[in-house]
């Protein structure tokens, strides 16, 4: 018996009788949430027209769902391209028979590259402004939304934890397993609140803000850091770090070049200050 353990065996969600709906969901829901009412305090600060919240909003929200899809199925499934490739962009599998699945893979690297091509998207059309300029705001929202996702993934029992060897852990009872593991989801979770805080004070208490790239530089750096240490105590999610020797997991060997751009913007930044003349003073 592991007395000093966790059981964890949630329900998938509320069941309202016609609809059940799930709590991984309704993380989701919040993330997104939660991100607008941040924007629309940033906005107010930077004297930004509300009315071009909405645009944003929708351009995150579907480059993130979109990304985090084809950053799995690339990175992670590529086998679905010519084995199901309808299910790839819809929730339904095709092989061996139909069925529906929901979207089951989605990565977060994959989330920050159509976060990044959104957003450019964005700055030319709507907001008119330095594409850096965003997304040194947009990170605050995006770091708390992961805070969520991983949440969700823990509801989930997905993206697990290896066995901690002890009887310390969580005990993933959907799993079908009598030993506990380590909740690496909320490993993760309560390294992007810190993620989270960080930018919030640089955003709020300094004039980093003002220097562009350097916020998007610093969230790229602290994020995906966090990712590189709790995927030493995550089961693999498969991809092609066996081709590199499993030396690292594929979360490490993507997170990396992330790591690496960020540090880049950072560093760049200290040359690219812009002065918003809307801004409040």
């Amino acid at each position: 018996m592991h007395y000093l353990s966790i059981v964890w065996d949630p329900s998938a969600g509320i069941d309202l009788g016609f609809f059940v709906i799930r709590y991984y969901s309704l993380m989701f829901v919040t993330a997104f949430v939660l991100g607008w009412f941040i924007m629309k305090k940033i906005f107010k600060n930077e004297n930004e027209p509300i009315e071009r919240l909405d645009s944003l909003f929708i351009y995150m929200v579907l480059a993130i769902l979109i990304g985090m899809r084809l950053g799995h199925v690339f990175f992670y499934q590529t086998e679905l391209l010519w084995q199901d490739p309808l299910s790839v962009i819809l929730p339904f599998s095709f092989v061996p028979e139909f069925r529906y699945t929901g979207f089951q893979g989605l990565a977060s690297h994959g989330a920050a590259i159509g976060g990044i091509i959104a957003m450019y998207f964005y700055s030319k059309r709507i907001s008119k402004k330095p594409i850096l300029w965003i997304l040194d705001r947009v990170v605050l929202a995006v770091a708390s939304g992961a805070i969520f996702v991983r949440i969700g993934n823990f509801i989930n029992s997905e993206i697990i934890g290896k066995p901690t060897g002890t009887d310390f852990g969580v005990i993933f009872k959907q799993l079908g397993e009598p030993f506990p593991r380590h909740p690496a989801q909320l490993y993760e979770a309560a390294g992007y609140v810190l993620v989270f805080l960080v930018l919030w004070y640089f955003y709020w208490k300094t004039n980093k803000s003002e220097y562009l790239g350097f916020l998007f530089g610093l969230f790229f750096v602290l994020l995906f850091t966090v990712r590189f240490i709790v995927e030493f105590v995550k089961e693999s999610q498969g991809g092609f770090e066996d081709k590199l020797g499993n030396v690292l997991t594929t979360g490490q060997w993507l997170s990396i070049p992330f790591i690496i751009i960020g540090a880049y913007f950072m560093w760049r930044s200290a040359s690219k200050r812009y002065d918003n003349p809307s801004a409040k003073a």
